[in-house]
């Protein structure tokens, strides 16, 4: 326990120190966010906020982790690292492309998709070549398990990590809603990594603990800086790379709640407006702008849907038990 809170302490040190002196950096670079025209249009005053803060907490967490190897004995964690480094490589060209050509969008939805689904694909055959992950899905609650075939198990693992990341993705939509709602989750995983008596892995999303405490001070409503792609699918690669790596891939269904909520919602949105050429069941979608189109405050939309996530990740961990 005494590395994990060591790791926690020290990333969070580390991710407020990087935010220090990157802040002025992305500053300089005018790394700027762009607000969509489609979007609320009280976001228009964050027009030129610096992105890519994530590279605050990404940083201190590759730091931590290389700190942790002389007391380490499993190095699979690094395994997971590599995949949420991939995805927010994803991330930071589409910011790279966003920032230098002065528009929303970055690289095109095809793009981000083979990418992600090529990245997974990798990370979850590794995983099952060093036998860190089994073919067996099991059902939380029930205590029951059952075989599908090794291929079946990569192809579905595959739409759940791609559907994952990106979910994490449309989450960060707000001041300090993607950080906030991400931090009960790795606090979920510290609890199930130690649980399972992975210590090393458990390294990890103390990392993140840490260091997205220390980042919503730079994030908080209003934010000072955006974690931008960068951040964000690095987040949801480690979200879903942690589930795989401790073999439990339903549990996202409850610590991912809020994520899956946000999907639906847009998913639901475009599907009716097309439909009904024209009509919308939300005010705006993803569901965190309907609620602000409601009259709720960013931060007031931020902790309701964090103290959803912490319950049910309060759940989850009845379901592993």
């Amino acid at each position: 326990m005494i590395p994990i809170l060591i790791t926690a302490g020290i990333s969070c040190a580390l991710t407020a120190l990087l935010g220090y002196l990157l802040l002025p950096v992305l500053r300089a670079l005018k790394a700027g966010q762009s607000i969509r025209e489609v979007g609320p249009t009280w976001h228009n005053k964050k027009a030129g906020t610096p992105m890519m803060g994530g590279l605050m907490f990404i940083f201190s967490l590759i730091i931590c982790l290389l700190l942790a190897i002389p007391v380490m004995k499993d190095y699979s964690v690094f395994y997971v690292l590599a995949l949420s480094l991939c995805f927010g490589l994803v991330g930071f060209c589409d910011d790279f492309c966003k920032a230098k050509y002065k528009r929303n969008l970055g690289l095109t939805s095809l793009q981000k998709l083979f990418l992600q689904l090529a990245v997974s694909a990798i990370y979850l055959y590794i995983l099952q070549r060093q036998g860190i992950m089994s073919s067996s899905i099991h059902i939380p609650f029930m205590d029951k398990s059952f075989e599908i075939h090794p291929m079946l198990y990569i192809f579905f693992a595959m739409f759940v990590m791609v559907g994952c990341v990106n979910s994490v993705n449309l989450t960060d939509g707000i001041d300090g809603l993607c950080g906030s709602v991400t931090l009960p989750v790795m606090v979920f995983f510290v609890v199930a990594a130690i649980s399972r008596e992975k210590w090393d892995l458990a390294l990890m999303p103390a990392a993140l603990v840490g260091g997205l405490v220390a980042y919503l001070f730079y994030n908080w409503h209003p934010a000072k800086v955006f974690m931008g792609d960068t951040g964000s699918l690095f987040l949801g690669g480690a979200v879903c790379g942690l589930a795989f790596a401790l073999d439990m891939p339903l549990i996202l269904i409850f610590v991912g709640f809020i994520y899956i909520v946000e999907t639906l919602s847009d998913i639901i949105q475009v599907g009716y407006f097309k439909i009904t050429h024209g009509k919308r069941i939300f005010k705006m979608a993803p569901i965190h702008h309907h609620f602000e189109k409601c009259g709720w405050s960013e931060v007031k939309i931020v902790l309701v849907f964090t103290g959803i996530t912490v319950a049910m990740c309060v759940v989850a961990w009845f379901g592993i038990r």
